[in-house]
């Protein structure tokens, strides 16, 4: 188990490219980057666990007890052995913020800082995925594909096992019977670990049509 929190993801995403705005998109991105910054709305946390399978993989892959349909994570060659389970947030005060500033008739502002939101949790799984990644090759093992509760391949109703697996309680994040994560801005993921396996040819953003112009899809190949 891995848990990490207090550390300054707003920086390298406010500093990077942002092609296709305009002036008053880049100047409303700018003040909701300031507003971050002062007010100190993005409380940046993950955990995550690498979990050994409990039997050999199928279709149904058991992990601490925990039954996951996943068989997209079964590799064409190598062996799946455990699952890499995560969690992130940017915690509660970003999503307090933005209801605020709809309250306060701000819609422009607010929007663009559930936008930059968006962009710092997807910043802040790619941190986690890099960490477990490091972890899976100190075991000599590698790691490929990612799967999110509710994508095609893995069913919205394993998002509660996911977040066990993950211990998601540790960094605040819980699940509501209507199977939504608060914070709001928190993500899960699943991801194969095993021996020598194959990069991957599929990312969990392949069917979603707005994938050519986004700036935060999945990475498809992540392996070794």
């Amino acid at each position: 188990m891995r848990v990490a929190r207090g550390f300054d993801i707003l920086r390298s995403v406010a500093e990077a490219p942002r092609d296709g705005l305009s002036a008053a998109g880049l100047k409303l991105r700018q003040r909701a980057v300031e507003l971050i910054r002062v007010e100190q709305l993005a409380e940046a946390a993950y955990s995550y666990d690498i979990v050994s399978l409990d039997v050999p993989a199928a279709e149904t892959l058991y992990a601490h007890g925990e039954a996951l349909y996943a068989p997209r994570l079964l590799p064409e060659s190598g062996q799946l052995t455990a699952l890499a389970c995560a969690v992130c947030t940017l915690g509660p005060a970003l999503e307090t913020r933005i209801s605020s500033l709809f309250t306060e008739r701000h819609a422009s502002l607010a929007m663009a800082l559930d936008s930059l939101g968006n962009e710092l949790l997807m910043a802040v799984s790619r941190r986690a995925q890099d960490r477990m990644l490091a972890d899976a090759r100190r075991r000599g093992l590698t790691m490929a594909g990612e799967l999110r509760a509710g994508d095609p391949g893995l069913a919205l109703d394993t998002q509660a096992a996911v977040l066990r697996l993950a211990q998601s309680e540790l960094i605040g994040v819980r699940l509501t019977g209507g199977l939504l994560m608060r914070p709001l801005k928190s993500v899960s993921m699943v991801l194969g670990v095993g021996i020598d396996l194959p990069p991957v040819q599929w990312s969990r953003c392949d069917g979603c049509r707005h994938r050519v112009k986004c700036n935060a899809h999945s990475r498809p190949n992540l392996v070794n």
